[in-house]
């Protein structure tokens, strides 16, 4: 091994390091498997690669969620769940809506009128397709999850319309 191949190879795994030890934290709400609030917390963002992401998930899953896609209405999986529980993020967990502000809206897709925690989510405005929107991400792990309108009901007036594919539904009282 050479002198220029040392040094190299030295300055990647210090590049590496620094990289991992840099890892950006963001502020969580962790919820039990009652729907009760474990308080807030900092924890590292989960980055992965495309690759790792497509291993995960389903390839509708990652096309929506790494790929800001959208489930065609009525096919999800959670449009007409009306168990009780809690619905979390595919890709990281994280608990994302609370099945006591979901409600039928007729769209297709899982509705909501607040997620479980403002602190979980991240909202951007959205202007593709020619239209003005606001989609919805994951905040630990950027998922695209859908998108919320202000046409919902009482006492909101939110509608969090949410593809079904971007969530796990875990039942009141189970993990």
């Amino acid at each position: 091994m050479n002198r220029r191949s040392l040094l190299s190879g030295a300055v990647v795994i210090a590049f590496a390091r620094k990289a991992h030890s840099a890892a950006e934290l963001v502020e969580i709400e962790s919820f039990g498997a009652n729907g009760k609030s474990l308080g807030l917390s900092r924890v590292e963002k989960i980055v992965k690669s495309e690759a790792e992401w497509r291993v995960q998930l389903s390839s509708l899953a990652f096309e929506v969620t790494r790929k800001d896609g959208t489930e065609r209405a009525f096919t999800g999986p959670y449009w007409d769940n009306h168990a009780d529980g809690i619905y979390r993020c595919v890709c990281c967990d994280t608990a994302l809506f609370d099945s006591k502000t979901k409600y039928d809206s007729g769209t297709g897709w899982s509705s909501f009128f607040a997620p479980i925690s403002k602190t979980n989510v991240v909202e951007n405005a959205d202007m593709s397709f020619g239209m003005r929107r606001v989609a919805v991400s994951c905040k630990r792990c950027d998922a695209h999850l859908g998108h919320v309108f202000t046409d919902g009901p009482k006492p909101t007036g939110l509608r969090y319309c949410i593809n079904g594919v971007t969530l796990r539904f875990a039942g009141r009282g189970q993990a």
